[in-house]
């Protein structure tokens, strides 16, 4: 797909920092879990969580433990992808902050379609071509070094985008104005993300510890629906997955791969100070 020139990818302090942490990231909960089958996702999981898998011998616990969290974090990309149109295998997809790759991958493997995802991150980038190009589909699913508020992608482009878990980077007004842009008339964007409840107030102390973790800033779930509204994108579907998140992180934070920032992530949601939402709106 033919890019037009624009302004360089990285035009502020802050996403020179982002970037800077994401090219050099290598946590093992997003390499260990991506090494189960090629799928690497860089997200949160979904749904009940098999227990067992912390029983039994302790020689195979982590590998147990890896696949069972691996698990949880495919399903969440399966129910975004479910709700996706679902894309036929002549259409454009755009993974807006692709990370590794893994849910461009899995929308190519479920539908057919072709797949573009962008980051800031070259790392994040050369890994996920990579990945597409030992699977044998690199002429299918194309990763780029992009700036998700200004892709150089021709306008109307895509049938489907998303954003999963990437939207807490960047101005929102911005990013729904380029998916408007991208998107055909009647094309679907779909967003999972983590947001703060505007019925607490402002932020709480956990949030400002993810915020602090991630180097983001995690926005208002009533600032998703203002924005949506102003770049025509009209919901069709919000899921309230919060409930459906929380054993995901209970059991990550009794593992060997807790990172230290479960428990901002289960007092947030258990407070009500956090929601874990999936939106899906047409380009209207």
């Amino acid at each position: 797909m033919t890019m037009t020139p624009h302004a360089p990818v990285l035009n502020s302090l802050y996403q020179q920092s982002v970037a800077d942490y994401w090219n050099t990231e290598e946590n093992p909960v997003n390499l260990r879990l991506g090494e189960v089958d090629g799928l690497y996702h860089h997200h949160y999981g979904v749904g009940e969580v098999d227990w067992s898998v912390l029983e039994g011998p302790a020689s195979t616990r982590e590998s147990r433990v890896v696949k069972e969290l691996h698990r949880l974090e495919t399903a969440q990309a399966e129910m975004l992808m479910a709700h996706l149109g679902p894309p036929r295998p002549d259409y454009r997809v755009f993974d807006a902050g692709c990370g590794r790759g893994g849910s461009s991958l899995l929308a190519h493997l479920r539908f057919g379609c072709e797949a573009d995802g962008v980051s800031i991150s070259e790392s994040q980038v050369a890994f996920a071509n990579r990945q597409a190009e030992e699977r044998g589909v690199g002429d299918k699913v194309r990763f780029h070094f992009r700036n998700m508020l200004d892709t150089g992608f021709p306008t109307g482009a895509f049938h489907a985008s998303w954003n999963n878990e990437s939207t807490m980077y960047v101005e929102l007004s911005l990013l729904f104005a380029e998916h408007a842009r991208l998107l055909t008339r009647g094309g679907r964007y779909v967003c999972i993300t983590g947001c703060y409840n505007d019925a607490y107030g402002l932020p709480s102390r956990a949030i400002s510890q993810i915020n602090a973790h991630y180097i983001c800033d995690i926005h208002s779930r009533s600032t998703y629906f203002k924005e949506m509204a102003a770049n025509r994108l009209v919901p069709v579907s919000v899921i309230d997955l919060t409930a459906a998140t929380i054993p995901y992180w209970e059991l990550r934070a009794r593992t060997h791969l807790a990172t230290g920032i479960e428990d901002a992530f289960l007092e947030a949601y258990k407070s009500g100070s956090f929601q874990y939402l999936l939106i899906a709106a047409d380009r209207v």
